[in-house]
């Protein structure tokens, strides 16, 4: 696929989208050139788990999670705290967030996260792997590349995701959500754990997330970031945030890993 504009005009550079249909375009395109430098210097992988690798809600869906959760705020009496937006949002997280900044370091807060935490325990056991990116993982791990999740989920859901594809030994760093959700990314909190507990160089280390808060919390960190962008919407919200690369399947990362010398 060929480079895509990002409107009539713009100032920054130019977002390179990588295919599959790309990498197998010859000669080598500024995009297949641009995913390879990527991939070929980084030592060091944070991933963000929900979409780089599973589909979390597959089968729990976030909408319905967020639904029970503002009642279970309804029925604390605490419903007033929230705006509309956070009423009827589609991710729990928002209404989470909205009380924690009403009610910063509350018991309320902290029930409601450890709350969340068991609902996304729960959707593990129906939780989807994104597509190719188990044998990514392995490949890549095999050729001595350390890896960390770099998570707004729970920790222990993210432990539990891995167990359950057989991945825990590729990664022994989790880090995820606390209850000070101050430290959720953007923050680059869970990132800057990640690589002192790794030892990385933050110059050798790659982010691999598909939100606009995933890129935040990596150019915050130091790292470089490749955005997963499963579909055109969560393209374009990459894009505005300023993405520079991103793929739209972890084929093309595999294939990318694979085409290495």
């Amino acid at each position: 696929m060929v480079q895509r504009p990002l409107g009539n005009h713009h100032d920054g550079p130019d977002t390179l989208l990588v295919t599959p249909e790309t990498t197998h375009t010859e000669p080598v395109t500024a995009e297949t050139a641009r995913l390879a430098s990527l991939v070929a210097s980084a030592r060091y992988v944070l991933w963000d788990m929900d979409g780089p690798i599973c589909r979390l809600f597959a089968g729990y869906p976030a909408h319905q999670i967020a639904g029970e959760l503002v009642a279970k705020i309804d029925q604390l009496g605490m419903g007033g705290l929230l705006t509309e937006e956070e009423r009827s949002g589609n991710d729990p997280q928002d209404a989470l967030r909205g009380v924690h900044e009403r009610h910063r370091g509350s018991d309320l807060v902290l029930e409601l996260e450890t709350w969340l935490t068991r609902r996304e325990l729960t959707a593990v056991a129906t939780a989807m792997p994104t597509p190719y990116v188990d044998p990514l993982i392995r490949t890549w791990s095999s050729c001595g590349v350390r890896f960390a999740i770099t998570t707004n989920n729970a920790a222990v859901a993210a432990s539990a995701y891995v167990e359950s594809r057989q991945l825990t030994d590729c990664f022994p760093y989790v880090y995820g959500r606390t209850p000070n959700l101050d430290l959720m990314k953007p923050n680059p909190h869970c990132l800057e754990q990640a690589i002192k507990a790794m030892g990385a160089v933050p110059a050798a280390t790659l982010m691999i997330g598909d939100t606009p808060t995933d890129f935040q919390a990596a150019r915050q960190a130091g790292v470089t970031f490749l955005g997963y962008a499963r579909n055109e919407y969560k393209e374009q919200v990459l894009k505005e945030a300023g993405a520079e690369v991103m793929v739209d399947s972890m084929k093309v990362v595999l294939d990318t890993l694979r085409s290495l010398p």
